[in-house]
């Protein structure tokens, strides 16, 4: 049994722990070393006396069947320390601790352009969704939804009928794909990109998942693009997540009497981007949506850049959603008056900007 992950999988079972507090904990001791602690110093780090029990004495059974899982072929787990982890994701505020796999998970690192929207679309939207997607995917692009019916189920068919890349993010497990008739649709997707959740493989769809999934839709991708959305819809969580996590949010205007293209218009008068082609995106997200797969970073080639950079561990911190001084201090263990420092340093270096709020990574070109 991998060491490592098995730490992982021990810490991403104690309950109540969300990924903030993962982050935080990750950021002062690795998981294996977590069991090595006195229950003082883990009260410290914020566990709970019930969420120390978990740790140190964790239902096996979960664990080993998550390692069955993994040892299958084409499957992976992705832990937040792996070099392989989703930089974009890794940025957003409470990221997955574990990513649960079935594909190819460097897929996971190359641009992407979110498409989402409406289960019961139009025919026209239906239409849209599955050329724009077919697009992209001869951008090079890759294509990322939720393999619901409608707006995501002919966004992933358009990557691939373009010979493309798509990646779908489920709100259930990955042994109990949902929609039951999607799951030729995901057999499809897992041989040309990647299935991805962040639940155990075998826990069921719910209704709470699928916030949580579309925050995954959106923190993987450059910019999400609405094509039809009702007034309440989940794809309008995707767009405000998408906002809030500084990526770009596009929407395809639609008639006024069409009752699932009211919410993408209202997306539209807030100021999301109107596009009418796929190049309008390219254009919007620039360089980094408009590369070619066959010059993406590799591994190995990421690691060597990260290690370059001034004080990773602070930089690391610093993410698309503001992060003030104080919180960085406390997250780094280190003196206010040194985190300061060093963020100057960043900042003259054109690795961090100043916000209203603290302080965000520099989009850089």
């Amino acid at each position: 049994m991998d060491a490592s992950l098995e730490s992982w999988l021990r810490l991403a079972a104690v309950p109540r722990l969300g990924g903030n507090a993962v982050s935080k904990i990750i950021c002062k001791y690795p998981p294996e070393k977590l069991v090595e602690l006195e229950d003082i110093h883990l009260a410290a780090l914020g566990f709970k006396p019930a969420q120390i029990k978990a740790l140190r004495y964790p239902d096996m059974s979960v664990i080993d069947k998550c390692m069955t899982w993994c040892s299958l072929p084409n499957r992976d787990i992705i832990s937040l320390t792996d070099p392989r982890y989703p930089y974009l994701l890794k940025q957003i505020s409470g990221a997955p601790p574990l990513l649960f796999v079935e594909g190819n998970p460097d897929v996971l690192s190359l641009p992407q352009i979110a498409i989402v929207g409406s289960r019961d679309a139009s025919a026209e939207g239906l239409s849209l969704a599955h050329a724009f997607a077919q697009s992209l995917a001869e951008h090079d692009v890759v294509v990322t939804s939720g393999l619901a019916l409608g707006i995501d189920g002919r966004a992933h068919r358009g990557a691939l009928d373009a010979g493309g890349r798509t990646i779908a993010v489920l709100g259930s497990g990955l042994e109990k794909v949902y929609p039951s008739p999607h799951r030729d649709l995901a057999k499809d997707v897992t041989s040309n990109g990647a299935l991805v959740s962040e639940l155990w493989p075998w826990s069921p769809p719910k209704p709470a998942f699928f916030p949580r999934r579309n925050r995954i839709i959106s923190g993987l991708s450059t910019g999400v693009l609405v094509v039809e959305a009702a007034l309440k819809s989940g794809s309008l969580i995707t767009a405000r997540l998408a906002l809030e996590q500084g990526r770009d949010v596009f929407a395809l205007p639609g008639s006024i009497h069409n009752p699932h293209a009211k919410g993408s218009n209202g997306l539209i008068k807030q100021g999301a981007f109107l596009v009418e082609s796929v190049d309008e995106i390219l254009e919007q997200v620039g360089a980094l949506a408009g590369c070619a797969i066959n010059h993406q970073l590799d591994v190995a080639q990421a690691q060597v850049l990260q290690e370059e950079l001034p004080f990773p561990e602070l930089l690391a911190n610093v993410g698309n959603e503001a992060r003030c001084v104080d919180v960085l201090a406390e997250i780094c263990d280190q003196p206010v008056h040194e985190i300061m420092m060093k963020l100057l340093e960043l900042e003259l270096l054109g690795l961090v900007s100043a916000v209203p709020g603290g302080y965000v990574r520099a989009r850089r070109g």
